[in-house]
C-alpha cells in the first residue's frame, strides 16, 4: 500500500473561479467536454475543484485542441496526490482525457479520478513515463491509502497520450492510446462520484479535452 495526502470546463464556460474555490457535487450529471479554451490563462476553469497541487489553465502550442490546457505545476511532495475534480456526479460512465508530460523528478505523468467521494476516497488509473518503461495503474484510495488494484506496462511514448476509463457496476476497463490494457473489478468504492485528474508529487503535467459521457 502507499499512504500519501490528498489535498483541493467547458470552452465556453463564461467565466472562472480563483483556484482553490470549491464547487458542490449536485445530482447525477449529464455528459460534458472541456476544452479550456474559453477560459481564463491562470485560473482555475469554472465548475473544477483545486483539492490539492496547483492547477490552472495555461496556454499550450503544442495542445490537441489549441490553445489551453489544464495544468498542474506544483512540485508537491513524494507522498502527496495532486488533485482537481469537477463539478457532478457520475455513475457509470466512460471518461476519456488526453494528457502530456512535462516535467517531473520524482514521479511524471498523471491520470483519470472517478468515483470520487471526496479528496481522500476515489478511484484512480495513473499513466507514469518516468522510467525506460512506462507503467500504468489503477489504484483505489480509502481514507487516503492508496491500494494497487491492476496494473500494465504499456509502450514508452512520447507527447500527447489518450487515457480512457469505462465503468459499470463495480467494472472497470482501461485504455491507452486505444489499446485496452487493464479490465478488473473492485466493490469498494460504489455508486455515484465526481470525476477528476491526478499526479503524483512532482509530476507537472498538462491535460485536454477531458470527456464524459454517462452509460
Amino acid at each position: 500500500r502507499d499512504a500519501g495526502t490528498t489535498g483541493g470546463s467547458s470552452g465556453g464556460a463564461a467565466g472562472a473561479r480563483d483556484a482553490g474555490s470549491s464547487t458542490d457535487a449536485g445530482p447525477v450529471a449529464a455528459g460534458g467536454m472541456w476544452n479550456f479554451d474559453m477560459d481564463t490563462v491562470g485560473m482555475l476553469p469554472m465548475g473544477f475543484t483545486n483539492d490539492f497541487g496547483m492547477w490552472s489553465v495555461a496556454a499550450d502550442p503544442m495542445a490537441p485542441s489549441q490553445k489551453n490546457v489544464l495544468a498542474q505545476t506544483a512540485k508537491s511532495a513524494a507522498a502527496q496526490f495532486n488533485l482537481a475534480m469537477v463539478a457532478g456526479n457520475y455513475g457509470d460512465l466512460e471518461v476519456t482525457v488526453k494528457l502530456r508530460s512535462v516535467a517531473g523528478v520524482t514521479d511524471q505523468g498523471g491520470g483519470l479520478v472517478w468515483r470520487a467521494k471526496d479528496a481522500g476516497n476515489y478511484m484512480v488509473v495513473r499513466y507514469n513515463p518516468i522510467s525506460a518503461t512506462a507503467s500504468l495503474d489503477v489504484r483505489k484510495m480509502v481514507n487516503g491509502v492508496r491500494t494497487v488494484l491492476k496494473e500494465a506496462n504499456p509502450p514508452k511514448t512520447g507527447g500527447w497520450n489518450t487515457l480512457k476509463v469505462v465503468t459499470k457496476g463495480p467494472n472497470y476497463t482501461v485504455f491507452l492510446d486505444g489499446m485496452m490494457l487493464i479490465d478488473g473489478m473492485d466493490t469498494t468504492i460504489t455508486g455515484a462520484g465526481r470525476i477528476g485528474l491526478w499526479t503524483k508529487a512532482d509530476a507537472q503535467t498538462n491535460f485536454d479535452d477531458l470527456s464524459v459521457k454517462p452509460l
